[in-house]
C-alpha cells in the first residue's frame, strides 16, 4: 500500500485501458478542479503510466496494471467516470493536506 500527504500531490494522471472517451472527459473535469490547487491532470494509457505521477486514477479492473507499471505510486480505482467518492477523496486530500492511500 502507497500513500502521499496531499500536500505534496501535484501530478495526476488519468489512465485508460482502450480508447479515448470517458477517462478523457474525466481527465477534464479533474483538471478544472485541481488546477486552482497546483496540481496538473494528464490523461495516459495504463500501460504507459509516465513516472514522476504522484497518483494515478484508473478503473477499478485496471489498478493491478497500474500498479504493476509505477509500483511506487498511489494508485486510486474507481468504479464510476462521475461523481465516484474515490475523486472527492482526492481532492479533498489535496485542499487539507490529509493523507491519500490506495
Amino acid at each position: 500500500m502507497s500513500s502521499i500527504q496531499g500536500s505534496d500531490i501535484k501530478r495526476v494522471v488519468v489512465a485508460c485501458d482502450a480508447g479515448m472517451g470517458s477517462s478523457v472527459l474525466l481527465t477534464s473535469q479533474l483538471k478544472k478542479s485541481l488546477s486552482p490547487h497546483g496540481v496538473t491532470v494528464e490523461h495516459s494509457g495504463v500501460d504507459r503510466i509516465p513516472e514522476g505521477a504522484d497518483v494515478v486514477l484508473c478503473q477499478a479492473g485496471l489498478v493491478a496494471r497500474a500498479k504493476a507499471r509505477v509500483p511506487d505510486t498511489v494508485v486510486v480505482g474507481f468504479q464510476m467516470f462521475l461523481g465516484d467518492p474515490a475523486f472527492a477523496r482526492l481532492e479533498q486530500a489535496i485542499k487539507d493536506g490529509s493523507t491519500l492511500a490506495d
